[in-house]
This record gives C-alpha cells, sequence and structure tokens, in this order.
C-alpha cells in the first residue's frame, strides 16, 4: 500500500497553487490527501507568514502534526511555505522534531526528502484541490514593489514571470480537466512581462488565454494601482470572457500614509485611476483591501478613508489592521495606534461597507445575470456571477425545489431577493 501524506496548506491562493503542484508530482508515489483530519504517515505543512495572525496560525498547525508525530500517529513533518523560507534558522532550533525546513523555492528539495524525483515533464500540471470548473492561474512569483509594510518581496523574491507558452500550457491542462474559470493570480499581475518581454503584457497574456477551448471566464486579482497599465481596460470591456471584475488592493486613501506605504500614487491620483477604469469598464465590480491603523494614522486621515469608501462604493471590500513586520521599512516606524483603536476603525469600515453592500445588491433585483453553480448546500444551490470570485466574495442562492442544477455549469437567472452580502435567483 502506499503512504498516506497529507498536504496542509495555510494563507493564500498562491500557496494553494504551490500545494497543487507539489500533489501533482507526488500522486504516483503516496496517496494523497489535502487539510484532512485523519491520521497520514507524513504531513507537510505549506505556511503563510504575511501577518501576525497567519505566522500564528501556522506556528500552531506544525506543534500540532509534531504531537501527532510525538504520539505515534505520524512518522515525518515537512515543513515549507513562507514562514518557513522567512524563519527557517529560528524554527528549525525551536522545533527540532520536524524532519525538514524547506524555503518557497525549494521543490525538488522537498521531494528529495519524500523520496521523490522532481519531474520536469510535469510542468503545468498540478493536482487540483479547487472544485474541477475553476483554478488559480500563477502567472509569476516574487514581486518587484518596495511598499514599506509588505515582507512578501523578502520571502517570495524579486518579480519573476512566467512565459507565455508556459502559461497557456498550464491553461490547455487546466481546460482538459474541466476548468472553466481561471483566476489570475500574482503579487502583482500588472508587472507581468516586464522582466522577460520588456513591456507589460497582462492585456495580452489574456487575450491568448482567452482563446483556449473550455475555458469561459478569465478573473484578475491583485493588480497594482501604481502604473497601471490603462490597456488591460480595453480588453476587459471588448473581451467577453474576462469578467468585468478587478481585485485592486489600494491600502488607504491618505497621500501622507501611501508615501509612507511607499505605494506610488497618492491619494489624489489613486481617485482618478479608479474614475477612470469605472469609466472605461462601466460594469466593473471591484474589490479593495485596506489597511488600519498603520503608525501615526490619525483619527482625521481615519475619516478620510471612510468618505473615501462611502464616496467610491467599492462592490467588495475587505480590511485588515496593520501589523508590525521584520525588516520592512515601517517596521522601523512606532507602532503608535492602540490594538483596540485599530479594531475598532476596521469595524466602523466594514459596517459602513455592509450598508454599501446592502445598497448595490439592491439594486440587483430584477435583472437577469449569467452565472455558474460552485456547489449544492442542503435545499439550495449556491453559485456566483461575473462580479464574484469564490470564497471571498457574495454567494447567489438558488432553491432547489424549481429545477435539478450541474454543479460547474453555467445558468441564466433572475434576481428576486437579497441581503447584506447575499442574493437570491431563480432560473430565468
Amino acid at each position: 500500500m502506499k503512504k498516506k501524506i497529507n498536504i496542509i496548506t495555510l494563507g493564500c491562493s498562491k500557496n494553494l497553487v504551490d500545494s497543487e503542484v507539489l500533489m501533482g508530482q507526488l500522486k504516483g508515489n503516496y496517496s494523497i490527501a489535502h487539510d484532512s483530519n485523519e491520521d497520514a504517515d507524513i504531513i507537510v505543512i505549506n505556511t503563510c507568514g504575511f501577518i501576525h495572525d497567519a505566522k500564528e496560525e501556522s506556528i500552531d498547525t506544525i506543534l500540532r502534526a509534531v504531537q501527532s508525530k510525538i504520539d505515534g500517529n505520524t512518522k515525518k513533518v515537512i515543513v515549507t511555505g513562507c514562514l518557513s523560507e522567512r524563519y527557517k534558522k529560528d524554527l528549525s532550533a525551536e522545533i527540532k522534531d520536524v524532519d525538514g525546513f524547506f524555503g518557497v523555492n525549494e521543490l525538488p528539495e522537498i521531494l528529495n526528502a519524500l523520496d521523490t524525483d522532481y519531474k520536469k515533464e510535469l510542468i503545468g500540471e498540478r493536482l487540483l484541490t479547487t472544485p474541477k470548473h475553476y483554478a488559480y492561474l500563477k502567472i509569476s512569483e516574487g514581486c518587484n514593489r518596495n511598499c514599506s509594510f509588505c515582507a512578501i518581496p523578502l520571502i517570495r523574491g524579486k518579480h519573476k514571470s512566467k512565459s507565455k507558452e508556459e502559461i497557456i500550457k498550464e491553461v490547455n491542462f487546466l481546460a482538459k480537466q474541466g476548468v472553466k474559470e481561471v483566476i489570475l493570480i500574482a503579487q502583482d499581475l500588472t508587472w507581468y512581462g516586464i522582466d522577460i518581454y520588456n513591456k507589460r503584457e497582462l492585456p495580452d497574456l489574456l487575450e491568448n488565454i482567452s482563446e483556449v477551448e473550455g475555458i469561459e471566464w478569465i478573473r484578475l486579482h491583485y493588480t497594482y494601482p501604481a502604473n497601471f497599465p490603462t490597456g488591460l481596460l480595453k480588453v476587459m470591456r471588448e473581451n467577453p470572457k474576462v469578467c468585468s471584475y478587478m481585485d485592486m488592493p489600494l491600502q488607504h486613501i491618505s497621500s501622507r500614509i501611501l508615501r509612507s506605504m511607499k505605494r506610488g500614487l497618492g491619494g489624489e491620483k489613486t481617485e482618478a485611476l479608479i474614475e477612470k477604469i469605472k469609466f472605461e469598464v462601466p460594469d466593473i465590480a471591484m474589490r479593495t483591501t485596506l489597511i488600519v491603523g498603520y503608525p501615526g494614522e490619525t483619527e482625521e486621515e481615519f475619516e478620510d478613508l471612510m468618505s473615501f469608501v462611502k464616496r467610491t462604493k467599492f462592490e467588495r471590500l475587505g480590511v485588515f489592521t496593520y501589523s508590525p513586520e521584520e525588516d520592512t521599512a515601517a517596521y522601523k516606524l512606532e507602532d503608535d495606534v492602540p490594538e483596540d483603536v485599530k479594531e475598532d476603525r476596521r469595524d466602523r469600515i466594514m459596517m459602513l461597507q455592509q450598508d454599501i453592500s446592502y445598497e448595490i445588491n439592491r439594486q440587483q433585483v430584477g435583472k437577469e445575470m449569467r452565472v455558474v453553480i460552485d456547489k449544492k448546500e442542503g435545499d439550495n444551490y449556491i453559485g456566483r456571477t461575473e462580479y464574484d470570485s469564490p470564497d471571498d466574495d457574495n454567494e447567489l442562492i438558488i432553491s432547489s425545489a424549481t429545477k435539478e442544477l450541474m454543479i460547474g455549469e453555467f445558468y441564466n437567472v433572475r434576481i428576486i431577493g437579497f441581503d447584506f452580502f447575499d442574493l437570491n435567483a431563480e432560473i430565468a
């Protein structure tokens, strides 16, 4: 019998893709589980090291796996990912029962520790953990930005684009597995191509992906506002396969804070960019994330941020409280906003966003939309419009009493109800 290996993935979708690639390499040698609660001969933990809470979760997960080994339920524990990349020396000194700590770019070394040869012929292939009709597509690694609060360049290194040929090969593989929606991810999608083509090639890449048979939706995550390639907007407007959806983390609107954050774009230019995006792609749904409690953030600057959210009316929005990261530029600044103030500011923005989302959803009633069905829960089907990404955004609920639907298929629906973050619909 093959040994059982459990791959535990923590953190972002970029980590998930790394785990899927690892599982694709291991599938011939092991019986593979992902995020399983059952005992396994080997546990591999793909850690996150982005913010304080994520680090704590990673360490807690490692300690639980080590305890499983001590109890005799697991024979080997391997740790990889961002936390391991950044704190490998400290972790190996403190947690000695782990059988190996590996960084984010050490796939062959991980495989060697698991008695498996690295198979170059499997590049572009992976074992999907998402529902078979959608998958994340990582088009580059690392980041060339120098945001003061972010440790990702320290962990993942400089930006490195995949070639178009490599990406299209992977998209063809995904399409043959039944994937209909690809969600493009990178630390900064807009930088794609500069390092190998000497220009921003994201618009051209989208056109190439849209030509792959079977792909119906292409979604963009993590675009950067500074030096935004406005040619991208023409592709979004004119190519029906590119979803009218963009995830653009803005972090703040105060020009002073944005300068300290080293974001490369002040408040006025940020608002002008958003206006241009909404003018060029009128039906776009924009998602953003903000940071509150950044060092020196005054109540007035926070109120400016609140006003910005109120007048911009983002369709989707999330908020982080500032967390100091070692070796970043902001780490040298005094973390002078108390934790309770940070949390209160986060909660105030989210309450405001709840009202904005409610009003936006109210305006959808009566409209017809194309949706994909993600799953069935109890007596309802759960779907998404092109304006929603899996896990993070709104869900669309359809009663199963009216008609049997197929998971992963597209349907036209009519919106008949709503609440703060979800829509109710019937088949049109």
